[in-house]
């Protein structure tokens, strides 16, 4: 893929924080976008708001947990477009920080319904369709460096579910690939810094349904402005990624054909190694000072 320009785009999770941000970017390159969400409200801003520099961009109401709803999401781009050259499955969600014995069957379900299912189901709707076009394409899944790389033991439910996503992508690049099929498959790593985004509050569409029965622990969850003066108070300042500068990143990594789209990736490899050096030894790679 040379370019972006009137390639037909969907990015689930696309209303608020990277997957707006990625509708922004992918705009300017003067693709067709198309973002799908499950906060309608949001979605319909960041339509108005994107749209009102000229690009072509829609908003569709989907919930990733649903696979008739990525589905129709399918139907509606294919009908109307005629085909999908990138998709990127960016919608995720988080859980407060638990030990595996206190978080509840509802937390996995909600969170990997999301994380996990969400990008299976899009891959199960788009995926064959894209391959019947026989047009060059990408699936971007996005994952995390906490689970895909070096796991947080705190974010367990979150954590195992990047970690799901990363292997998932692995194993779908490895079959498009042997499949002889001009689409690729990447994983998409959010790096650079901390990142203002909606994952710290996603308890705000936990759906009534997979409410927890007991609250959380005081402390497990916090805001992103609650985290970072908590650790300017400790002296520590970190980096802020800036989400559009992360996104044009991102762009520029699915035209270079990279399978691993993330800032400063060259430094998973010592995390790796010494990791796998660990696990080798037959030792658990978290340590016991996690906290």
């Amino acid at each position: 893929m040379r370019d972006f320009a009137s390639k037909v785009v969907v990015i689930t999770g696309g209303a608020s924080g990277i997957g707006k941000a990625l509708a922004k970017a992918f705009l300017a390159a003067r693709a067709r976008v198309v973002i799908a969400d499950v906060e309608k409200a949001a979605l319909d801003a960041t339509c108005r708001e994107l749209g009102g520099a000229g690009g072509e961009i829609a908003g569709v109401v989907v919930d990733v947990r649903d696979p008739a709803s990525l589905a129709a999401l399918a139907e509606r781009v294919f009908t109307q477009h005629g085909a999908c050259h990138v998709l990127i499955n960016n919608a995720g969600v988080s859980v407060a920080n638990l030990n595996v014995w206190e978080t509840e069957p509802s937390d996995w379900q909600w969170v990997h319904g999301v994380n996990v299912l969400g990008v299976v189901h899009g891959i199960q709707a788009f995926v064959p369709r894209m391959l019947a076009s026989g047009e060059e394409g990408c699936v971007v899944n996005t994952s995390s460096g906490d689970g895909g790389i070096s796991p947080l033991a705190g974010q367990s439910v979150y954590a195992s579910s990047k970690a799901a996503v990363s292997i998932l992508t692995e194993c779908l690049a490895a079959q498009l690939l042997a499949a002889g099929s001009k689409l690729r498959a990447a994983i998409f790593y959010p790096s650079g810094g901390l990142l203002r985004t909606g994952i710290w509050t996603t308890k705000r569409n936990r759906p009534a349904e997979l409410a927890r029965q007991q609250a959380v622990p005081a402390g497990s969850e916090t805001t992103f402005e609650e985290f970072t003066a908590g650790m300017k108070q400790a002296g520590v300042e970190l980096p802020v990624q800036d989400l559009d500068e992360l996104a044009r990143f991102t762009l520029e990594g699915i035209l270079r054909g990279d399978f691993v789209i993330m800032i400063g990736r060259e430094q998973m490899e010592a995390q790796l190694v010494e990791r796998a050096k660990k696990l080798a030894r037959g030792e658990c790679p978290i340590g016991a000072g996690w906290h």
